[in-house]
């Protein structure tokens, strides 16, 4: 997909060119999914996994058990006393939401960090973090898969860092003789943006098949800013668009304020009433709260 930078400047075109061509040869290196991200993932769908199984895996990996064990005493999950284990975290959460945390913790350290650009990777993990919080209360109202729903909602953009990386890796290679161009380049962050707008949802699609992701987040990946493309799981790339709409309301509401974000078709494609949107919007705070809580 073709991006305005190509119409602004010369070596912002470049740059455009290097990108396409390494994602079309197939020459982009992909963030792996976190070790303990990927086991979690298989012991969530496993039938047979219990708390204690849950807790060891978690005991492997002393950080992210750190991580855990702070965001379970955190105000997002109130703890009547303070989780000072695992295993309490297990009784006082349960084994599908310590999953939740855990896969998300991970996932930080793994796909958002970027150097130079912490304050764009935060605010992308913060949007992303707010839409799977979002996504869960709407699947709530809907009746449909919590857990799934999450999923969908954290992982929608997972491509965005991933294309800021390569973009800003292509700008620093020595090998493209740029000059002083580069810190010119590096500097426009609107036109990197423009770049990981353009193409964050195909890159995002080769992380999910690189990653194994269930087939409704690489669906949702694909088609969640186009809903009315999607075949076999529309209602969740919908859902999944309200909850980034939502997710933007909370986080930059000067970018969607209230009128703008009921005043969309998705709602009623969805079946969701103005008393639904009612109930989602009470949620904000909790949604923050979360957010918060995650935004290690």
């Amino acid at each position: 997909m073709p991006s305005e930078a190509s119409s602004v400047w010369p070596p912002l075109e470049q740059l455009e060119q290097a990108l396409t061509q390494k994602i079309t040869a197939g020459e982009i290196e992909l963030p792996l999914l976190p070790q303990a991200a990927s086991r979690v993932m298989a012991l969530a769908s496993d039938p047979n996994a219990d708390a204690a199984k849950l807790s060891a895996l978690i005991h492997q990996d002393q950080a992210l058990a750190a991580h855990v064990l702070k965001i379970a005493n955190s105000p997002a999950y109130m703890p009547r006393s303070p989780v000072v284990s695992l295993q309490h975290a297990v009784a006082m959460l349960g084994i599908t939401l310590l999953s939740e945390i855990a896969f998300t913790a991970s996932l930080k350290v793994g796909a958002f960090q970027i150097p130079g650009y912490e304050d764009d990777v935060k605010k992308l993990w913060r949007h992303s973090l707010a839409t799977g919080a979002f996504a869960k209360e709407v699947a709530r109202v809907k009746r449909m898969n919590v857990e799934s729903a999450y999923l969908c909602g954290l992982l929608h953009e997972i491509g965005k860092p991933v294309v800021l990386r390569i973009t800003t890796t292509i700008a620093r290679d020595p090998k493209n003789d740029w000059g002083k161009a580069l810190a010119t380049i590096l500097d426009s962050k609107s036109h990197i943006k423009t770049l990981v707008e353009g193409y964050h949802t195909q890159v995002g699609v080769l992380i999910a098949d690189k990653w194994s992701l269930p087939k409704q987040v690489a669906e949702v990946i694909q088609y969640c800013g186009n809903y009315e493309h999607a075949t076999a799981f529309r209602q969740e790339c919908m859902l999944t668009f309200v909850a980034d709409r939502l997710a933007s309301h909370l986080l930059t509401p000067e970018d969607m304020p209230e009128d703008s974000l009921r005043d969309h078709p998705v709602f009623a494609e969805l079946n969701l009433y103005p008393q639904d949107i009612d109930k989602l919007l009470t949620t904000k705070e909790q949604v923050l709260t979360i957010v918060n809580a995650m935004n290690l």
